[in-house]
């Protein structure tokens, strides 16, 4: 039923189309998010709204007052905003509560009435009982009680002019103090409608993936075999990738690889006896899913893992990737969780015309309670062993309901653990399992490499999608080498790194990136050659970190990245990214702004932080030098639209002096990218 001031289009609102609301939007500890709503009411009296969040403790904190928009269109008319920002993890709520406001009624008629003279002591009247009203609620500090009662003094004074009585009653301090204390009559109260904040790594975080048998592998002098790495010598490795400013390693799966029909070099159905097989093909006589594969070591071997990750300040994110290698123990064990042919064989899994004969899918309609159940197991056997981080393998082909029930039950116990999906699939499934309890999603951006096409993604999953599904960047994996990397050459790789890690809060990069490894199996592939996935890769590291034999290495440029990330609380947050004009179509101009004044502009409360704005420009085309006109959006940022002010580009060390029209020249070869904080403004 409507409310008495009518209170529509509410969001964040989350679930399926009639039960909008019976899941929980997005949040993050620390995170300002934006409750919205449309709110009018009939006549001409004036009327307020405010977002008010209700904590895990079903304490209601206190109000924060709405804002109408200030740009207009036939969608966002009487449209209101207001940024609230929960303090703790857990089951959040908010409500929209809207009233008539008599007190801007009243400022309002009396600044038209006592200027035109029309019921001049009427309107003083009316005002100085408006005024006793707001000092008989209380709640005033000495200060505003001082002010309010001036206010009524002047109301009586009939000895002064009424101008000079009708500027106190406007001034900004009566305003203030009214704002503060309102009088809400015919109040209407939308909600509660649910969030849920999780705890900072699932907004903010930077990923490094490596494959634990290529890590510490060499080649045996004697037998010319490929020796596989372990956890003991992939733990090695780890001091490296905390020095790059990595917060998460995410390892693909650990377990026994498939014997029957394993996989050779490039995907080949022709294996030598010592091909390692895909990790993929999860299980063998060795075990399955909950068991370690014997080339990497044992369970303790994996436990000292975790621990020398955690002493980095790493967390270890692991794959679960729900299907079975032919000599799995789930197919002996369960053969009615998998699908069975007309001929009596159990079904490959396909995406036709590929075949993967490695690998069987699992049927979740073939006994749904007894494989839940099962992987449930599985989740919380390595949540014992120190795992609080799941990348999830294809999601979207599994059913929904199964995994809504696995997070809810999870979170149920544990809240802190963290799933990321790996669905590269259609918009409405992806945006489903973020809905439905995923915390991170891979996305499109590894496709988005023009200038257009990748505004209008940033825009998408910074505030359009952004109440389903938290975005990860990731700028290769061991399925996807774009073409841009492939024939970009090094400018390439550092203008996707500077894309990711500048643009979302939280971004991936897999091993091999940071020795620009870019060569594909063969050409319209995004299949690396030799692909980690089906061998083991041996790199050397020391020779690339040193530059021996011309070897060169990124990794100092991801080093700066993750440093400036870190040292900026813009970049960390989701929602408070812009677009910027720019003149030229290969230059993409964003900023990210944090503070005291909200979420999306330069200065929040919220926040906590002090004004940060960042300003990241990039030259798209990986082979040309760039020149272009850059027009900010000032006042999007807090800043008069006459503001100058000096940038430092976090990159060069170069500093400049800016404003809102601004010369750019790019040259890839030298370096694609501004990263530019704003050091002083006006």
């Amino acid at each position: 039923m409507v409310g008495r001031i009518p209170v529509i289009d509410v969001m964040p609102l989350v679930g399926p189309t009639g039960a909008q609301g019976r899941l929980p939007a997005k949040a993050t500890v620390g995170e300002p998010l934006p409750v919205s709503a449309t709110v009018f009411r009939e006549g001409h009296d004036q009327y307020a709204a405010e977002a008010v969040l209700i904590g895990p403790d079903g304490v209601r904190r206190p109000p924060v007052r709405m804002r109408r928009l200030d740009t207009v269109d036939r969608h966002t008319v009487d449209r209101h905003v207001a940024w609230v920002t929960p303090d703790a993890p857990g089951a959040w709520a908010f409500e929209v509560h809207a009233w008539s406001d008599p007190l801007h009624t009243w400022q309002h008629d009396a600044g038209i009435k006592i200027r035109a003279e029309v019921d001049v002591e009427l309107m003083f009247t009316e005002g100085r009982i408006l005024f006793e009203r707001v000092l008989a609620v209380g709640g005033l500090s000495s200060e505003e009680k001082e002010v309010v009662e001036g206010a009524i003094a002047a109301a009586d004074d009939t000895t002064r002019p009424a101008l000079a009585r009708l500027a106190q009653l406007e001034s900004p301090e009566l305003t203030e103090v009214l704002h503060a204390h309102p009088l809400r009559e015919l109040l209407t109260v939308e909600g509660p409608f649910p969030l849920y904040a999780d705890r900072r790594r699932a907004l903010f975080g930077s990923w490094y993936e490596f494959f634990p048998r290529s890590e510490g592998a060499r080649h045996d002098p004697e037998t010319g075999k490929v020796e596989s790495g372990t956890f003991l010598t992939a733990a090695e490795r780890l001091e490296a990738v905390a020095a790059m400013g990595f917060d998460v390693v995410y390892l693909p799966p650990i377990h026994p690889i498939g014997e029957v029909n394993r996989k050779g070099p490039n995907n080949t159905l022709t294996p030598g006896p010592d091909d390692p097989g895909s990790p993929w093909a999860i299980g063998s006589r060795f075990g399955g899913h909950d068991a370690v594969h014997p080339d990497l070591g044992t369970v303790a071997d994996f436990d000292a893992f975790v621990a020398r990750a955690s002493e980095l300040g790493l967390e270890v994110a692991l794959d679960l990737a729900l299907q079975a290698a032919p000599d799995h123990p789930w197919v002996r064990e369960h053969p009615e969780w998998f699908t069975t042919r007309a001929d009596g064989t159990i079904a490959y899994a396909e995406n036709p015309p590929k075949k993967y004969q490695d690998i069987y899918p699992i049927n979740f309609d073939n006994d749904p309670s007894g494989i839940a159940q099962e992987v449930l197991r599985v989740v919380r056997h390595w949540m014992d062993h120190g795992v609080r981080i799941f990348r999830v393998d294809n999601p979207h082909t599994k059913p929904v309901a199964f995994w809504e029930w696995l997070l809810a039950q999870v979170r149920g116990t544990d809240p802190d653990v963290l799933f990321l999906s790996e669905a590269f699939t259609k918009p409405p499934m992806m945006r489903t399992l973020g809905a439905i309890g995923f915390h991170q999603s891979y996305t499109y951006f590894t496709w988005r490499t023009a200038k257009e096409e990748l505004a209008d993604y940033l825009v998408e999953v910074s505030s359009e999608s952004d109440h389903q599904m938290r975005p990860n960047f990731f700028v290769n994996t061991p399925d996807i080498l774009h073409a841009f990397l492939q024939y970009g050459g090094p400018p390439a790789f550092k203008i996707r790194a500077v894309l990711a890690a500048m643009a979302s809060p939280s971004w991936g990069v897999y091993a091999g990136y940071e020795l620009f490894e870019h060569v594909a199996v063969r050409p319209g592939s995004e299949e690396y050659l030799d692909s980690e996935k089906y061998q083991i890769r041996i790199r050397d590291w020391k020779a690339a970190d040193a530059g021996a034999d011309g070897t060169r290495t990124l990794a100092p440029y991801l080093t700066r990245l993750n440093e400036i990330r870190r040292a900026h609380p813009s970049l960390q947050l989701l929602r408070n990214l812009k677009i910027h004009a720019t003149d030229d179509d290969h230059i993409l101009c964003f900023t990210k702004t944090a503070g005291s004044r909200d979420g999306r502009g330069a200065a929040s409360s919220t926040t906590g932080t002090s004004d940060d704005i960042v300003i990241v420009v990039v030259n798209l085309d990986p082979h040309t030098t760039r020149e272009t006109m850059l027009h900010l959006d000032l006042p999007a940022l807090g800043l008069a639209p006459d503001a100058r002010f000096s940038v430092l580009d976090e990159l060069s060390g170069n500093e400049w002096q800016w404003g809102e029209h601004n010369y750019v020249r790019l040259d890839p070869q030298v370096e694609p990218a501004h990263v530019l904080t704003v050091r002083r403004h006006g």
